[in-house]
């Protein structure tokens, strides 16, 4: 019988997260996300598109920090992954943003913060925000990392950098791996808003993963874009239909 990802060792041994920590892991802070995410975001999102989502069962069972990990195609990846995921695993869940341009006006900062629970990722070799996502994930707070490193102009998954199954291995955590299908097709890169009709697009979260034993992050992250791909071919048609794919095939 597998031993279920919400065992108590899961849960043992993260850190009380302190100082600046502190507010990721803020009850107050993540009843006003639920609001904002699932009541006026949701309501825009349905009058703009057509949504839905699949869970596996054992994502339920996770409990403790993660790290989620999907491709990258649009502007509304990480609004739909928020959404999406079932929210005793989304409560607590982190997104990282760029800190050159949202961390470095206070009113982006502030709509990153109280939106996405946002921490700053470094750009162009700085090193100051260096180790905010191991940190926060043995405060106990799951994070969001798009493998790809930046949205795909053509909807078509790239190859993914090791550095999520590296942080997993390193601490301990399991990787969520999800598959967003007709996000590029509602709104590529370039676009502000979603195109009209109310697109549809969906988001599928697969089973939780864990390294295997002396599995190296290269490995590890390799096994999990084919997994992300797995999710993603099997749901496509029903979400976007063979005569996208068709056409894009003879593109």
């Amino acid at each position: 019988m597998r031993a279920s990802l919400s065992a108590r060792s899961r849960g043992e041994g993260w850190e009380r997260p302190e100082g600046g920590l502190a507010k990721y892991r803020s009850r107050a802070r993540a009843a006003m996300r639920f609001v904002l995410q699932r009541g006026f975001f949701g309501a825009v999102v349905s009058s703009n598109l057509t949504t839905s989502k699949v869970v596996h069962r054992r994502v339920r069972t996770v409990r403790g920090p993660f790290v989620l990990v999907a491709n990258h195609s649009s502007h509304i990846d990480a609004p739909m992954l928020a959404r999406c995921l079932p929210w005793a695993q989304a409560r607590f869940l982190s997104t990282g943003v760029a800190a050159d341009y949202f961390f470095a006006v206070w009113y982006r900062r502030l709509f990153v913060r109280v939106i996405f629970n946002a921490f700053p990722i470094d750009r162009g070799g700085s090193r100051k925000h260096a180790g905010t996502s191991r940190k926060l994930l043995r405060a106990g707070v799951p994070i969001l990392v798009f493998p790809e490193g930046t949205r795909q102009l053509d909807g078509k998954m790239a190859e993914f950098k090791p550095g999520a199954a590296a942080l997993a291995i390193g601490v301990g955590v399991p990787v969520v791996p999800a598959a967003i299908i007709g996000a590029h097709e509602a709104m590529p890169k370039g676009r502000s808003w979603p195109k009209k009709g109310r697109p549809p697009v969906a988001v599928v979260f697969g089973e939780p993963m864990i390294s295997h034993e002396d599995e190296s992050a290269v490995e590890f992250s390799t096994r999990i874009r084919a997994q992300v791909k797995s999710l993603y071919d099997e749901h496509y048609d029903e979400v976007l239909g063979r005569a996208v794919r068709d056409e894009e095939e003879s593109a």
